[in-house]
């Protein structure tokens, strides 16, 4: 199954953003190569830019001060497991204190390291990091595998706080709801959402289905079209006569 998610407000899209950046500078700072490296850097440089909301830390403080009241009122229910709520509650109160330890600006410190700064100035420039452009950047790429990686990771953990926070939080937004069968006639479907406000849509999708969902959604309506997909060909829905077979659930905090 393929999982598309489409957020209905700018916070869920920046947190979004956000842990796909993570997840990005997780996987290549593990690699051995300078190439792999020279993408966990950009991605850090993209990471600053994001975060640098001056509310986004205290945006995810107060979410997660949110969840613990709500989970507080779980206390002494039969239903619920104490071990189980206690763990979650701790690793809320953990996350919300080493988010007020943050000082001043999300990424500061990266922006105050003005040889860091003067290599993202070059990377807006195309091939503007080659090495007769900033020698000491192609000296330190060619360091040992441990030296970069080492460099890297202190330049990643002042953000650990911010991406645990956020973790959290969408991972309790995608636990709020379940999935439904839906089938959208002719590559179309439409739904006005109704109860509380909706702040992230999820589709699944067979692997084996042809299709991509296109999203368009605000508070009155959700509209999906289905297009189909062959390699890298692109067929608008108007010319998609099949029956698309899907599952969707509403997400809210």
């Amino acid at each position: 199954m393929i999982i598309y998610e489409y957020p209905f407000n700018e916070r869920i899209r920046t947190l979004l953003r956000l842990e796909n950046l993570f997840e990005e500078t997780a996987y290549f700072i593990e690699q051995t190569g300078w190439r792999e490296h020279h993408v966990v850097l950009l991605a850090l440089f993209e990471m600053s830019e994001v975060a640098g909301r001056a509310d986004l830390k205290m945006d995810l403080i107060q979410e997660l001060e949110r969840q613990r009241q709500s989970l507080l009122t779980f206390r002494n229910n039969p239903e619920i497991s104490e071990d189980a709520l206690s763990g979650a509650l701790y690793e809320i109160e953990q996350s919300s204190a080493a988010l007020l330890g943050i000082t001043g600006k999300i990424g500061q410190y990266l922006r105050e390291n003005e040889w860091l700064m003067a290599i993202k100035s070059r990377t807006v420039i195309p091939g503007g990091v080659c090495q007769f452009d900033l020698p000491s950047y192609h000296y330190w790429l060619n360091q040992e595998t441990d030296v970069r990686q080492e460099a890297l990771q202190e330049w990643m953990k002042p953000l650990t706080p911010l991406r645990d926070g956020l973790a959290i939080v969408l991972r309790l937004l995608r636990a709020s709801g379940t999935f439904e069968p839906h089938v959208a006639r002719g590559g179309f479907f439409q739904l006005s959402p109704s109860g509380s406000t909706v702040q992230m849509v999820r589709i699944s999708l067979g692997k084996g289905l042809p299709f991509a969902p296109e999203i368009s959604a605000n508070r009155y309506a959700l509209n999906i079209r289905f297009i189909r997909q062959s390699g890298e060909s692109r067929l608008r829905q108007a010319d998609n006569t099949a029956d698309v077979p899907f599952d969707m659930v509403f997400c809210n905090l």
